[in-house]
């Protein structure tokens, strides 16, 4: 399922404020009325923060066919929400249990100029060009198991803050980075929190040194900006087997390209 997570206090059930999971539970449960209703993600969403194919399990007992769940809630959801694809799978499978990698995607706007169209899906920042080589070395860094107790919110209920970072990648095209991590699991407010001290270094408001002393000590007091949710994106959960369509699947976020807003001698930036 796709969402946007703009107006949503994160997938988890709250008190109060909106959630996708309370959402999505009420349309199920106007489909299959008979018996108590728990969606599971396989990755629980902070407030504002969006997904492009979040995985969610839940079970029924009614006689709707696995591939017509998906247009029966869409037209039970809100515009924000977004079922690409629904197979059935056995009851031993899990959608959180069961993954073993989940992917996010950050976007980053650097650019002097505000854009109104890329506000709500990136972060502007546009003091000075971020130096995204050194962005690049300190993800490279980060690859491996390790503690990543600088980057945990307080609030987890972890045992440990021990996790697999399997995957990186920094791409600049023109005006936007995309910072895509993928690990085996993510700690509570993990990928803002790192995303906060990679701008910090691009902008050499922070040395390399500096970075890696602060997650390799877990001085999680000395890291204190968080990256907005808005640039944020759940890009998918991944499993040992296949069972959904790539195009429901893989790929679900389309790319923002967009050219540089200043021409390459005129490059205030460098000025």
């Amino acid at each position: 399922m796709q969402y946007d997570g703009s107006s949503f206090c994160g997938w988890q059930r709250q008190r109060q404020g909106l959630s996708v999971q309370g959402v999505l539970e009420q349309a199920i449960s106007t489909l299959d009325p008979l018996r108590p209703i728990k969606a599971v993600a396989a990755g629980r969403t902070d407030a504002g923060v969006h997904a492009a194919a979040q995985v969610v399990h839940f079970d029924c007992c009614g006689s709707i066919p696995a591939e017509r769940w998906a247009s029966a809630l869409n037209g039970r959801l809100p515009c924000t929400i977004r079922v690409s694809e629904a197979v059935e799978r056995p009851k031993s499978w899990h959608a959180c249990y069961s993954a073993v990698y989940r992917r996010y995607r950050y976007l980053v706007y650097n650019s002097r100029r505000p854009n109104l169209f890329l506000a709500p899906w990136s972060w502007h920042r546009y003091h000075s060009r971020l130096d995204e080589t050194l962005m690049r070395d300190a993800l490279i860094g980060i690859l491996g198991c390790h503690d990543f107790s600088a980057f945990q919110r307080s609030g987890s209920n972890r045992a440990n803050a021990v996790t697999t970072v399997q995957a990186v990648e920094l791409e600049r095209v023109g005006d936007l980075l995309n910072l895509e991590i993928q690990a085996s699991g993510f700690l509570y407010g993990m990928v803002r929190l790192l995303v906060g001290q990679l701008i910090a270094l691009g902008e050499h408001r922070l040395t390399l040194h500096e970075f890696e002393r602060r997650w390799q000590e877990r001085l999680r007091h000395e890291v204190k900006e968080a990256a907005p949710p808005n640039g944020l994106c759940l890009l998918r959960a991944g499993y040992e087997e296949s069972f959904f369509s790539e195009a429901a699947w893989f790929d679900c976020m389309p790319r923002f390209v967009l050219a540089s807003s200043d021409p390459p001698k005129a490059n205030p930036f460098l000025n």
